[in-house]
């Protein structure tokens, strides 16, 4: 799937069933406003992908001690920019 596939998929109630990525579905359902299950999803994928992406989202909730637990654990630098641009680089990069 290409980004700006991914992208139109958010018009759906349902993710792309050909998704399998955790750190991508859970970027899915992020970008739908559903933290709790994007949370869950990132949470289940127990590597630096998914840590990124939990960074990502305690960013979102606004925790920001927490977010840079996660972006140690991913071996990445804290986003400075929009929560839009980092979840636009992140997509980018898994897709």
């Amino acid at each position: 799937m290409k980004l700006n596939a991914f992208k139109q998929s958010l018009g759906r109630d349902v993710p792309p069933a050909d998704i399998d990525d955790l750190a991508v579905q859970a970027l899915w359902f992020a970008a739908k406003g559903n933290w709790t299950r994007a949370h869950e999803l990132a949470q289940a994928r127990d590597d630096a992908t998914g840590a990124w992406v939990h960074a990502y989202l305690h960013r979102v909730e606004g925790d920001t001690s927490n977010a840079h637990y996660w972006y140690r654990r991913a071996s990445r630098q804290p986003h400075s920019g929009s929560l839009a641009e980092e979840w636009d680089e992140i997509a980018a990069d898994l897709i």
